[in-house]
């Protein structure tokens, strides 16, 4: 496959993603979240059956099977965002209390953390045709695998998750509504359908309306579109800062580690400090992170990384916190659905104005040094284009701060929200 197919396949992904996210919050605040969670369910065993059944041989047929793969995975996130956590956050309070929705949040993030963990293992362990061949030999089964045969092996796993998250969504149930309107699904798709596009402008309204809510999804904005930019870019980096590629898994294990203490820390937060306090936190942390890994510090260059990884688990809690003690239950999908749309599309621009920005620092390199080719000239070029994170970042961080202070001028609910 190409770059540019590679590529494309991306932008298809995108797109999907954009064009559904906040429709699907808004029909799962019309027919229910449990059906747009099953609806996840059978999107994540369809895209991931194409994969697991693909023919090999044939590169223009893959090609539109990963093409429907795309599809198939952007519809599964956009039908889940909003709706998995609108149903836990209503059945919280429906069962006890919502108030101990931070301690939810921090068991979820640690099982989230270890099934990364155990993921990252066991997908490396079958995918590697000498472990599995040793592994037969010893249990007795007359079988030879090669690679070929094991590429495969991670992709099945993937599909008895997927199938067993089909499950789960089967035996969920639905919850009550703040009017005490239990979730019924509209026997008129027509009207679901129009009920979805009103709710869909009832929550944007809110959204403007509500002027902290604006302000979170403005700070989710500044603060994640950046951080996910330097994960996205972490193999590149872990290389430049003389860390050996095989040690890469075991980095990803470990900063996977930080989701079983750190939600502990982002509890304490929310609970004895103001969200100003906590933003500070995470301004402080970011920015330390970004000038850290701008330097490229040898070995030591994994630190700045960690207090960034850092800093995105605290900004999930802190979100799903905040967003979640304000917004109605009736609406809860619709606006966490445009929170997600909010963050995708702000990731897409900055992928896009990183690709420029790389294109503009390559040619003043070439400019200055002419004989300057190849992978020297690319690692010259990624260096530098590191160097404008910070100033990038502290640009954004002082809108944010001047919108901030505008927007919550005649507000007091960051400081009764804790």
């Amino acid at each position: 496959m190409t770059l540019e197919q590679f590529a494309l396949l991306n932008v298809v992904w995108a797109v999907t993603i954009v064009l559904l996210e906040v429709p699907s919050g808004a029909l799962a605040d019309t027919i229910g979240r449990k059906n747009l969670l099953i609806c996840t369910g059978v999107f994540m065993v369809l895209e991931m059956a194409l994969l697991c059944f693909a023919p090999m041989g044939n590169p223009r047929l893959l090609f539109y099977i990963f093409m429907a793969n795309r599809v198939l995975s952007g519809s599964a996130e956009a039908a889940a965002s909003g709706a998995d956590e609108a149903l836990a956050y209503d059945s919280l309070k429906k069962e006890g209390d919502s108030r101990d929705w931070g301690l939810v949040l921090a068991r979820q993030m640690r099982f989230q953390s270890a099934a990364f963990i155990v993921a990252m293992s066991v997908g490396g362990a079958v995918y590697d045709p000498a472990l599995m061949n040793t592994l037969a030999t010893w249990l007795g089964i007359p079988i030879t695998f090669n690679q070929d045969i094991t590429l495969r092996f991670p992709l099945f796993l993937t599909l008895g998750t997927a199938i067993m998250t089909f499950w789960t969504a089967l035996r969920m149930k639905g919850t009550l509504s703040e009017t005490g309107e239990k979730e019924i699904p509209e026997k008129n798709g027509l009207h679901a359908l129009m009920n979805a596009f009103r709710l869909t402008f009832q929550a944007g309204t809110w959204i403007l309306k509500t002027p902290f809510a604006l302000v979170i999804i403005s700070a989710v904005v500044v603060f994640d579109h950046i951080m996910r930019l330097v994960v996205t870019l972490a193999s590149e980096y872990y290389r430049l800062i003389a860390l050996p590629e095989a040690t890469f898994g075991l980095i990803g294990s470990g900063m996977a580690l930080l989701g079983f203490f750190i939600p502990h820390v982002a509890l304490k937060l929310v609970r004895h400090h103001t969200p100003r306090f906590n933003l500070g936190v995470m301004i402080g942390l970011t920015l330390m992170g970004l000038m850290g890994l701008s330097l490229f510090m040898p070995v030591a260059g994994l630190i700045p990384m960690v207090l960034l990884r850092s800093a995105m688990f605290l900004l999930a809690f802190f979100t799903s916190h905040y967003l979640n003690r304000i917004t109605p239950s009736s609406q809860r999908a619709t606006v966490l659905s445009f929170k997600g749309l909010t963050i995708n599309l702000a990731y897409g621009l900055i992928g896009l104005a990183y690709s420029l920005l790389l294109g503009v620092i390559r040619s003043r390199i070439v400019e200055t040094n002419p004989g300057l080719s190849g992978e020297h000239l690319e690692t010259m070029v990624f260096i530098r284009s590191f160097a404008w994170f910070p100033g990038y970042f502290t640009i954004t961080l002082l809108c944010l701060v001047a919108f901030g202070a505008w927007a919550l001028r005649h507000s007091e609910a960051h400081r009764r929200i804790g």
